[in-house]
């Protein structure tokens, strides 16, 4: 049964926590993170980053006035203490489930959802332009952004932070530094951080910080020009300059980020200061939760568990093709020492784990800097190594200019590995890797793969090692091989399909994660008196034009199907080489992902409502031919 929430009940916006003493916060602060405990444990999502951000959320919705004041986060790992205080508790249950709630932010979700955020390190531009629209429309609105300590290493925080230091609006950047972010963080920003952090003279603060800002006269507007510059100095040593003070900000911290008096103390001084004010936070990631505390990697992103005999049921199923590349990549680095692995923040996610602990000289994770990553894998096959840049489809959407530019350009042999291609589920439309085949195969001279299942992807990762002819892309979706398949196959040649399975009446290309639902098609094809040729593409770019015109002059019709937009995709790119043949008036059935950003679910779900699953291919398949539409029950043959 659902804890009873005395204050936390009564919340329906944040300018309700205006109501409540300071005493009362404390406790509806602890409702908040039993609140996000209980549901959490029961639907799964993001456990301990969003624990840790409890005191941090009461504080600021208790000192600010929400509306009109607008806070921006960055991510939704830290967020559900906002979604929890803006009236969405009773929505909890839903979270991550098929039209449930997001995990993430999403404008579309609460008017007091800002700005959407899924990619990582986005908050301090958006907070910007909120800022100097704030100021062109003549409104007096507090501006807030909320970061992460690996959010505010990527190019954006970075390029954000100094336009705002030039500009000298009005705005306010909290940073959550909770001393990791999925990984644990890595870069020079991150031991600078760890040096204000562990100053001799800076440890102390977190006591002292409380008197000292009472201490400050209230309201500090009344002497807020001897505040300007002063404040920071309040709270940190008068040698302490810092990088955020040099361009422009006004430093302050750091401060207990589970302290509330003190935070409440801070904020509600800090609504009042004019120009740049950075708020240096630290905070633990679990907080409250001990095992949590104590493994905040591993409760990072959960399933559902037990609160109170806590553990995570570690995954006995098959393996996994983020498991499949982890073994593979391996093999490569043994067998040359030249293989380098590069990740963006990503390394357990991508499956590079082993990787680096087995050859730590040889990997490299750049933290949250796609763009950095994939130049940087270019330097480094520029200079004769063997770059493997593993990164999410959804990611390398960011560095696109970079492959461009940088990679494709110069014709460098960097080998991309991008995870979670297709659809991945729970966490929506951020993370879906739905564009990567279009956004790809328009640029010259790269080479693109989709592997069937596990066995196939340790195979193109092989082939990848020694492959030097410029750039190639392999991309698999999250998840567990698919077992439909037979497992005779064929060796990796570029832009060599196979032939999996042979028939005369319609032929089916599929490419990637859809094979399986392709074959099991064919399987209740058969079924129906119906057989079908079966092709698995492998290759994207080049495409195996031979193959696949000979099947569709044998067959007369065909089915093309794939995990990605349909716009500049796969299937667009068969029909091209069926113009180009003089086939165009092939009855040609393309089945692909609708022109929209498809909402979070279960991905055998998603996969049934965007038309890619194996019914979907046999009604395409006959309505190709003509015939009546009589879908019979999975089968395999």
């Amino acid at each position: 049964m659902e804890t009873a929430y005395r204050f936390l009940s009564k919340i329906v916006e944040p300018n309700d926590l205006h109501r409540l003493t300071d005493k009362e916060l404390r406790e509806l602060a602890d409702e908040v993170r039993r609140a996000i405990l209980e549901h959490v444990s029961k639907t799964g999502g993001h456990l301990s980053s969003n624990l840790g951000t409890v005191e941090l959320t009461v504080a600021m919705y208790a000192s600010y006035n929400l509306p009109p004041d607008k806070v921006v986060w960055d991510t939704g790992h830290q967020a559900y203490p906002h979604k929890i205080l803006t009236g969405r508790l009773d929505r909890f249950p839903t979270l991550r489930k098929h039209q449930g709630m997001s995990g993430f932010l999403r404008r579309e979700e609460h008017p007091l959802d800002s700005f959407g955020a899924g990619h990582a390190g986005t908050a301090i531009s958006a907070a910007l332009g909120f800022a100097a629209a704030r100021d062109r429309a003549g409104t007096s609105e507090r501006i807030i952004a909320v970061t992460g300590d690996a959010a505010i290493a990527s190019g954006m925080s970075w390029e954000a932070l100094n336009h705002a230091g030039a500009l000298g609006t009005d705005i306010t950047v909290v940073l959550n530094d909770n001393r990791m972010s999925i990984a644990p963080n890595v870069g020079a920003l991150t031991n600078y951080l760890a040096r204000l952090r562990s100053r001799p003279e800076l440890q102390s603060l977190a006591k002292r910080a409380k008197e000292v800002v009472e201490r400050m006269p209230d309201p500090i507007t009344k002497v807020a020009a001897g505040f300007r510059h002063g404040i920071t100095h309040y709270l940190a040593p008068e040698d302490t300059g810092t990088i955020f003070e040099e361009i422009g900000w006004e430093y302050i911290g750091p401060v207990d980020g589970h302290d509330l008096p003190t935070l409440l103390d801070v904020f509600r001084n800090v609504r009042e200061l004019k120009g740049p004010v950075f708020v240096h936070a630290l905070t633990v990631k679990g907080k409250g939760y001990d095992v949590a505390e104590e493994d905040a990697r591993t409760w990072h992103g959960v399933v559902p568990f037990n609160l109170d005999t806590p553990s995570l049921a570690k995954s006995t199923g098959p393996v996994t093709y983020t498991q499949a590349y982890g073994e593979a990549i391996l093999s490569c680095a043994e067998k040359d020492d030249r293989v380098v692995a590069i990740t963006a923040a990503m390394p357990d996610g991508t499956g590079l784990t082993k990787f680096a602990k087995q050859f730590p000289d040889r990997y490299y994770d750049t933290g949250i800097a796609e763009p950095h990553a994939v130049t940087f894998a270019a330097g480094l096959a520029a200079g004769g190594q063997k770059p493997f840049c593993t990164i999410y489809s959804t990611f390398l959407q960011r560095a696109f200019d970079q492959v461009i530019h940088d990679v494709c350009l110069q014709k460098l042999p960097v080998r991309f590995f991008l995870d979670r291609a297709g659809l991945v589920g729970d966490d929506g439309p951020t993370h879906h890797g739905t564009f990567d085949l279009s956004y790809l195969s328009l640029m010259p001279g790269i080479t693109i793969l989709a592997p069937r299942d596990t066995t196939e992807l340790r195979e193109m990762t092989y082939w990848a090692s020694d492959f030097d002819e410029g750039p190639c892309v392999v991309r698999y979706p999250r998840g567990a091989s698919d077992d439909r398949l037979p497992e005779s196959r064929t060796p990796i040649a570029i832009g060599k399909a196979e032939v999996i399975r042979e028939g005369s009446d319609v032929a089916i290309v599929a490419i990637g994660s859809m094979v399986g639902p392709a074959y099991e098609a064919a399987g209740l094809l058969h079924k129906q008196g119906i057989e079908a040729t079966v092709i698995n593409a492998r290759f994207a770019k080049p495409i195996d034009s031979s193959t696949i015109l000979a099947a569709v002059q044998h067959c007369g019709h065909l089915v093309t199907v794939e995990e990605n937009v349909r716009q500049g995709g796969f299937g667009q790119a068969v029909r091209d080489v069926l113009h180009d043949a003089g086939l165009g008036g092939v009855n040609h059935q393309l089945l692909a992902l609708p022109d929209s950003f498809v909402e979070h679910g279960p991905q055998s779900v998603l996969r049934t409502e965007c038309g890619v699953d194996a019914e979907s291919i046999v009604a395409a398949a006959l309505g190709s031919l003509g015939r009546t539409i009589q879908v019979a029950e999975s089968a395999q043959s």
